[in-house]
């Protein structure tokens, strides 16, 4: 069995990283040095000094995105810092440029106060035509990006939270199909109340999901909790219909649906017992699920999806993210928006033709993928 860990260490020092820059102009002779740098370099300089939106054709601003994280929640591995998340943020852009021909620049900040994040955030903005979020703490993820979305004039996106709520809506959407449910009629409970489980609680809730059960490491989000975040309790008014109270184990007994954005190991083979037939199981943590499948399908489970790649139904970000980026460049929206989330996860369902309990998301690696997603976003 491949060492994937020892591995990656001897790629990335082999390689010194996984991403670097390359020229698109000839620079060989004399007058390629005039017409890219000076004397001509001045003309499309005044030209945006003229009209700053021209940089936007002028400059490579038109197709670049910044990778921008505080190091405060990388992976699963948390609060690791700025500079131990570069690798992650070098390989987002590395899947932008593969996925989508999209550039993209990791940033790493030396600061995890929000007013400081927002600010330098805001002064990158002449050199970017997007800002990519990445590995940032919840509840401060909710300000910051909020802050952002009202005050600059490029797209900004937190893929923790609509990244991972646009794959596991198209997720769900085609694993119920095999099931035969409505989202509107099932009991979905939800291990997870960070980024990733509040960004995907309210992209269900708007695709007509009725019954949602929020749970955090202390049980259910419910009328009983005085210990809530603003963020949580914004949730609390908006699920859980019948107020359900107590642990994970015991909401999710009669449930349809389990989707974990959580903690390794938090489930049993006894805990799936307990829910309803033809149970769908979303154990997404990452690398460790909350609930390996082979003892997901042992407690009865149907259909199971994971983060990981080396399962079936693997749960991944990078099937929506490049195509969001490449679409919204391409068209004339300032901001990502609710409908263009619900568009993507509809277009990546569709391109399952056949749903079957090991397949109800696309591969990473089929073709196109980045082509719909963007057509859907710019068709909003």
């Amino acid at each position: 069995m491949a060492d994937f860990a020892q591995e990656s260490l001897d790629i990335h020092k082999k390689y010194g990283g996984k991403i670097h820059l390359g020229l698109s102009v000839p620079l060989e002779t004399a007058d390629d040095l005039s017409r890219a740098y000076t004397p001509g370099v001045a003309a499309p300089c005044l030209a945006i000094a003229e009209d700053e939106e021209k940089a936007k054709t002028l400059t490579w601003r038109k197709n670049l995105v910044a990778v921008i994280t505080d190091g405060s929640a990388v992976l699963g591995l948390g609060n690791i810092g700025a500079a131990a998340g570069m690798p992650v943020m070098e390989g987002k852009c590395a899947l932008f440029k593969k996925f989508a021909g999209v550039d993209a620049v990791p940033i790493c900040l030396k600061t995890q106060d929000e007013e400081e994040i927002i600010s330098i955030v805001q002064n990158l903005e002449p050199s970017f035509g997007g800002i990519n979020l990445e590995d940032i703490a919840a509840p401060r993820c909710f300000a910051i990006e909020k802050k952002l979305k009202e005050t600059l004039g490029i797209p900004v996106f937190h893929d923790d939270q609509h990244g991972t709520a646009i794959v596991t809506l198209a997720a769900l959407k085609n694993a119920l199909q095999i099931v035969e449910k409505n989202i509107s009629k099932v009991k979905i409970v939800m291990s997870g109340a960070g980024a990733a489980g509040i960004s995907i609680a309210r992209l269900l809730l708007a695709d007509g999901a009725k019954n949602i059960i929020l749970c955090d490491s202390r049980g259910a989000i419910a009328s009983d909790r005085s210990d809530l975040h603003i963020s949580k309790e914004e949730m609390r008014k908006k699920t859980n219909p019948t107020d359900e109270r107590g642990s994970l184990e015991k909401v999710l007994r009669g449930a349809d649906v389990f989707i974990g954005v959580s903690a390794p190991g938090l489930l049993r083979a006894k805990n799936i017992e307990t829910m309803n037939s033809d149970a769908i199981v979303f154990a997404m943590a990452n690398p460790t699920p909350e609930i390996l499948p082979e003892e997901a399908k042992k407690g009865g489970a149907r259909i199971v999806a994971t983060g990981r790649s080396d399962f079936p139904n693997q749960v991944n970000n990078v099937l929506v993210f490049p195509g969001l980026f490449q679409g919204i460049f391409s068209s004339s929206a300032p901001q990502f928006t609710e409908e263009m989330f619900l568009a993507a996860a509809n277009a990546l369902a569709g391109l399952v033709k056949n749903p079957h309990e090991e397949e109800i998301l696309p591969s990473v690696f089929q073709k196109g993928v980045a082509e719909v997603i963007a057509e859907a976003v710019k068709g909003v």
